[in-house]
């Protein structure tokens, strides 16, 4: 006969009838939404003013720079202080950010400023977005652990990760189709309106206290104790590298306004679609796991689906049909979509509440950050090899990562959870 655990770990809904998990994942898909519409907006607007991919990768340096650079303090923050007001604090600052973007955006400004002042103002905005990321991101996983028991945390984590790949496929899509109806402007407004119903859905949780606060430990000694844990962690180390890697190198997404209006030939509608395929791709396969969860060898399917990444990364690069480049970038997304839950369940699996904060913020400091960095490399090949060579080089470092991590992290091939 079952147990009742059993039956709880395997059953889809366990963590959704959580009445504050509902609330968390109402907040984290309003939020995530706005922060994705104002990614792909600030991406297209970006190399509308200035027509140089370069450009793009430099949107991506000014958010990595601030994310990078406090995520070690960030966790100290996060593990000392009251998690539901530093969502809320962090969602206000948002708001502030993209209030700013709405008022570049206008006519009389646009009357006043010319298109380099008005990326450099671009920057500098998404520069602050990056510091407030910093504090704000990692929270939503932290304050899961205090919402969920262990037993399901398993199937939180997959629902924690779907709310944020739906919210990212409705974000990037809606995004190109609100810029092709309304413009940047309309855009900013509709962006606004997703983080006050976010702030508003988060509002609905208890204050979330840290479990054990020390006063008399200092800063640098609380950082160095989450980086400590980490590295001593194999299979956690093993499991941030490998996606760190195949991140920085396999971020094609950051050459998508760039395909779609020169190489694809398509306006802000084909756009929107195929920068949300890869995150369509990921959310059809984090539904698949969370009623199908792999049950054995994780770790060894980790490295095939992050190959398997790099391979589709190659063909969307090589491609000038706009279905084949589509396919290829929702097959990413699946494969993408897979690794990112592995590997959140192993983050949460491994981790102790206590450093939870910590631990994700670095997590996040490698993994998230790389997003940018990412974007950023690709600009940067792009300048160098031309845009098709650097995607096609980013999907074959890629696979040399695969392999090196291959030999490199045993202990992460064969893990089981």
């Amino acid at each position: 006969m079952t147990s009742n655990t059993e039956q709880q770990q395997h059953d889809t809904f366990a963590a959704i009838k959580i009445p504050e998990f509902k609330y968390l994942l109402l907040s984290r898909f309003a939020f995530t939404m706005g922060l994705r519409m104002m990614s792909t907006l600030v991406g297209w607007w970006i190399y509308e003013l200035t027509n140089l991919p370069f450009a793009i990768g430099i949107v991506g340096l000014s958010e990595f720079l601030p994310a990078f650079s406090f995520a070690l303090y960030a966790g100290h923050v996060i593990d000392s202080s009251e998690k539901k007001w530093m969502l809320q604090r962090g969602m206000l600052l948002y708001f502030v950010c993209a209030s700013m973007l709405l008022l570049l955006s206008t006519h009389f400004t646009a009357g006043h400023l010319t298109h380099h002042q008005m990326a450099l103002c671009i920057y500098g905005i998404i520069f602050c977005t990056g510091t407030i990321r910093a504090f704000t991101g990692p929270v939503f996983n932290v304050i899961l652990a205090s919402i969920v028991p262990k037993k399901a945390l398993q199937n939180a984590t997959t629902w924690n990760t779907g709310s944020y790949l739906l919210a990212a496929v409705c974000g990037h899509a809606t995004g190109g189709f609100l810029i092709y109806s309304f413009g940047v402007t309309g855009t900013l407004t509709t962006i606004a309106c997703f983080i006050i119903i976010a702030f508003i859905f988060i509002s609905q949780l208890s204050k979330k206290m840290p479990l054990n606060i020390r006063g008399e430990k200092r800063t640098l000694e609380s950082v160095k104790e989450g980086l400590r844990f980490v590295f001593k962690t194999k299979e956690l180390l093993g499991a941030i590298s490998l996606d760190l890697f195949a991140v920085l190198f396999g971020g094609a997404v950051a050459m998508v306004p760039v395909y779609a209006r020169d190489i694809l030939h398509v306006d802000a509608r084909g756009f929107g679609w195929l920068n949300g395929a890869s995150d369509m791709g990921s959310i059809l396969m984090v539904i698949w796991l969370t009623m199908f969860p792999p049950h054995k060898k994780q770790g060894y399917k980790l490295f095939f689906a992050v190959a398997g990444f790099g391979l589709c990364i190659i063909i969307f690069g090589l491609s000038s049909l706009y279905a084949l480049s589509f396919l290829a970038l929702m097959a990413s997304g699946m494969l993408d979509g897979f690794s990112v839950v592995i590997r959140g369940t192993i983050t949460q699996l491994k981790t102790p509440d206590n450093m939870r904060g910590r631990v994700i913020s670095v997590n996040s400091m490698f993994i998230n950050s790389s997003n940018e960095l990412g974007q950023f490399e690709s600009g940067v090949a792009a300048k160098l090899l031309g845009v098709v060579p650097s995607v096609v080089f980013g999907g074959c470092m890629t696979l040399l990562v695969v392999v090196t991590t291959w030999f490199k992290a045993p202990s992460l091939r064969k893990m089981e959870y």
